[in-house]
């Protein structure tokens, strides 16, 4: 009887063996799946994550004005975002606060309109443009457009708060405090992020797509672009108290010596001035040679009507610095991850035109993945998106096309065909009509045809040489007419050989234009 007794209780625990096993398995292959595949380092996948993170559909590294945004659009779509954003704290910035009225178009389109309320935000309704005590109004051209419809000036950190609170409200969208240090990769694919806590713990999160948004600064694009970061200018920022700007609620441009000076509400009782500096050296704020530098070179030069509030900003100190970065988008393609905002493509922010670029590209990627349900095939994926990189290019090349070539003329040269260039696009913006509404409807991101851009900008040369040889024609002028159509195309050409010429004017002839959502 001990016997059958002994070979039942061996047989019994052989058979609860196997069936702990098998829990065991299963719950592995749970964890797996909850972890999107993500890792294999032997810690059962997502070892110490917390159920947030195993569930997310995406990641978004940074919640900045572009990683907000699209966390909003795409967890209103149901998807489970996951945003690491390296402060959460409300940032303080002296760029990214003019929202142009194409931006605000995209902004209404994701349903983020409501962002820019309560935040003292100001309607913007063109722009005012100063040389040599002359001044042309050059309004936007918004006749077609709902009365609502204007660009808006803010302080961009309450900006980016009211959108992260936007993002935040949905339950499917969670936000949390960390940096991340690194993209996890596994045989070319990246299956999530390594990163550290508020606390400073190391974590991992994992999902089938991260997207990287972490600004200008970031220390991720390296593996997921080639960036070729150009610095070709400084912001010197103050803000100016207890003035009016001469033209209420537009953007005020000096073409000034060297380069341009900026000014534009950014409260009902602040105004924004960004001096430019060109170079990638400013002087000193520590020492005094910046407020002697903006007191004796930068304050003759401004309208007389803001000349005494821009000494009073100067004598309060609060005086702050910004490299103005530039950089055409340059993908590499990588199965899991994708791009966006200033960590992918940036332009001189004289016109105003990153918020756009970003809020444009979140609705191409949003209308992109809006059909597809799985994520998890990486590799179909990534080949299908390769179309964002198309699609995006006619309203991004335009607006960085436009900020490039806008900065290098409005700046003063020692040049005499340059500063004729300079001369005549001033001029030719003040003829009104076609002639400033076309360039105009370009900066504002309304038109965003980049045909357009360069008709304009080759009738403003043509302008200038008819100028030049009117009322008689001299050898001399012929020479410098020649010069300046010489250096307007060396102006233009290169930025658009950067933005990719087929990309930009011919995105139809680029295969990946009709890429079809994969079937899985």
């Amino acid at each position: 009887m001990r016997g059958e007794y002994l070979v039942g209780g061996i047989a019994g625990a052989i058979l609860g063996f196997l069936l702990l096993a098998g829990i065991q398995g299963r719950r592995r292959r749970g964890d797996r799946d909850l972890a999107g595949e993500a890792a294999a380092d032997g810690k059962g996948e997502c070892g110490s994550e917390s159920a947030g993170n195993a569930g997310a559909d995406i990641i978004v590294v940074g919640a900045g004005v572009a990683g907000s945004a699209l966390a909003y659009t795409l967890g209103k779509d149901g998807r489970r975002v996951h945003v690491i954003e390296r402060d959460l704290t409300e940032p303080d910035r002296i760029v990214g606060e003019l929202l142009q009225p194409g931006g605000y178009l995209k902004l209404i389109e994701l349903g983020l309109e409501d962002c820019v309320e309560e935040i003292d935000a100001q309607r913007v309704l063109g722009y005012a443009l100063y040389k040599d005590g002359k001044d042309a109004r050059l309004p936007y051209p918004l006749e077609k457009f709902h009365s609502d419809v204007a660009g808006r000036s803010f302080h961009n950190g309450r900006f980016i708060q009211r959108m992260r609170e936007k993002a935040a409200s949905l339950p499917s969208v969670r936000l949390e405090q960390g940096t991340v240090t690194s993209l996890l990769e596994q045989n070319g694919t990246v299956k999530g992020v390594s990163y550290k806590t508020k606390s400073g713990e190391e974590s991992k999160a994992y999902a089938p797509l991260t997207i990287v948004c972490d600004g200008c600064f970031s220390n991720l694009r390296r593996s997921l672009c080639s960036p070729k970061v150009e610095v070709p200018s400084c912001f010197v920022g103050l803000v100016l108290e207890n003035c009016q700007l001469p033209y209420a609620n537009h953007g005020h441009v000096i073409l000034a010596d060297p380069s341009p000076i900026l000014f534009y509400p950014i409260s009902s009782t602040e105004i924004r001035c960004l001096v430019d500096v060109p170079g990638q050296k400013v002087p000193s704020i520590a020492n005094g040679e910046m407020a002697n530098y903006l007191k004796t070179v930068v304050a003759p030069q401004i309208p007389a009507e803001l000349h005494d509030a821009f000494i009073s900003a100067i004598h309060k100190g609060s005086i702050r610095t910004m490299p103005n970065r530039s950089m055409p988008a340059a993908p590499l393609p990588t199965p899991g991850a994708l791009l966006m905002g200033d960590a992918f493509n940036m332009r001189h922010p004289l016109t105003g035109g990153g918020m756009t670029v970003a809020l444009s590209d979140i609705v191409v990627l949003h209308d992109l993945l809006k059909p597809l349900r799985n994520l998890h095939d990486a590799t179909s994926l990534c080949k299908y998106l390769e179309s964002f990189y198309t699609l995006r290019k006619p309203v991004a090349s335009t607006i960085n096309t436009l900020a490039g070539a806008l900065y290098k003329v409005f700046s003063a040269s020692p040049d005499q065909a340059r500063n004729e260039m300079r001369q005549a696009c001033f001029d030719y913006l003040s003829l009104g009509g076609v002639c400033s509404n076309g360039p105009i409807a370009l900066l504002s991101g309304l038109n965003p045809r980049p045909l357009s851009l360069v008709v304009h900008f080759f009738a403003v040369a043509i302008y200038g040489v008819g100028r030049l040889l009117l009322p008689f024609p001299s050898p001399k002028r012929l020479w410098i007419g020649a010069r300046l159509i010489s250096g307007a195309s060396a102006i233009i050409f290169p930025i658009i050989k950067a933005e990719g010429v087929r990309q930009m004017f011919f995105p139809a002839m680029v295969p990946a234009y009709y890429r079809a959502p994969p079937m899985k």
